[in-house]
């Protein structure tokens, strides 16, 4: 799978990663790019960096958003290796979109659930604690390990957005928040099941 990053919220390829894909020199790749820039740019913004080598020197790339990408790879004849790539793209820009569709659905889920436990637990000693204990429950029952949730794959993500669903549904009229994590807990058993790949 080629990495695919976020830029302003734009799916984007290092212009490296496509030159070690073809097999081409990366400076090759960045001249065709510049030769190409206006028709690149009608595609979108076309944002260049700077990153330093190991020499020293700092190497030039450009990260490239699907449809450059895509009108790019036209520039090459459809050889095996570059219709592996497009394949490899298409694959990577899907899942990509995949990802940022999955955190819009994550953001209001998770502020609602936690939304209401600050309801129950404001001006305790333990609130951030209270927060904490329920992320980890809900890391539990979508089988993500801690700190991952960010780089967590499609199908973990679409198990936490329904775990925050059903915590918040199970949360709402709770009388503290010891009750709270109770019935979130009890909600969320059928989840911590057999998991998604693992």
């Amino acid at each position: 799978m080629i990495p695919i990053t976020f830029k302003r919220n734009e799916a984007r390829v290092d212009s490296r990663l496509i030159a070690q894909a073809l097999g081409n020199q990366h400076k090759a790749v960045v001249q065709l790019i510049e030769r190409y820039a206006a028709e690149m740019q009608s595609l979108g913004k076309l944002p260049f960096e700077m990153e330093p080598l190991p020499s020293g020197q700092r190497e030039r790339f450009a990260l490239l958003n699907e449809d450059q990408a895509f009108f790019l790879l036209t520039l090459s004849r459809n050889t095996a290796r570059v219709v592996e790539l497009k394949a490899k793209l298409v694959a990577a820009f899907r899942d990509a979109r995949h990802k940022a569709e999955l955190n819009q659905e994550y953001l209001p889920s998770y502020h609602e659930l936690h939304s209401q436990l600050h309801v129950l637990t404001a001006g305790l000693p333990n609130e951030r604690w209270v927060h904490a204990n329920l992320n980890k429950l809900l890391n539990k029952a979508a089988g993500i390990k801690a700190g991952t949730r960010a780089i967590a794959d499609v199908p973990h993500k679409a198990l936490l957005i329904a775990a925050q669903h059903l915590a918040t549904q199970a949360i709402r009229d709770a009388p503290d928040h010891r009750e709270a994590y109770r019935r979130a807990k009890r909600a969320l058993e059928p989840l911590t099941l057999p998991h998604i790949g693992g």
